[in-house]
């Protein structure tokens, strides 16, 4: 039998010098790939169906010039006739989202006015604006 002596001092050392490179850069790709995924997308293999009904979504255009004329999707309609215009918009569309023109000079009560006929018909409204700058 061979016995020897074992060393006492003898240390087991693992050099992890070169898998600091490999931890970084799989760090650096996991970051990455996080940002591009969004979790927040669920996969459906939604059911089909032949007698199902789509939802349009449809907006229009309302504009008001500066000496108060209407324009609804660029045809000029009268103040008493922008209701029932509106009314057969409406009837075409099950979502309606109106966008809302005004020239700054115009005084805030003509507004209320066409924002009241959105408000009695159920239709969102929406008011355009400019960006600052």
């Amino acid at each position: 039998m061979n016995l020897r002596k074992r060393h006492r001092n003898s240390s087991a050392e693992v050099h992890t010098s070169a898998l600091n490179d490999i931890m970084f850069f799989l760090l650096l790709f996991f970051l990455i790939a996080s940002t591009v995924t969004n979790p927040n997308v669920i996969k459906l293999m939604l059911p089909k169906s032949a007698s199902g009904q789509s939802v349009s979504k449809k907006t229009i255009t309302v504009s008001v010039t500066k000496d108060l004329r209407y324009y609804v999707d660029k045809k000029e309609v009268a103040i008493e006739a922008l209701e029932t215009t509106l009314k057969s918009y409406k009837s075409l569309a099950t979502e309606l989202t109106i966008v809302l023109y005004v020239d700054r000079t115009v005084a805030i009560q003509d507004v209320v006015q066409i924002m009241d006929i959105a408000q009695k018909l159920n239709i969102k409204l929406v008011l355009a604006t400019e960006p600052k700058g």
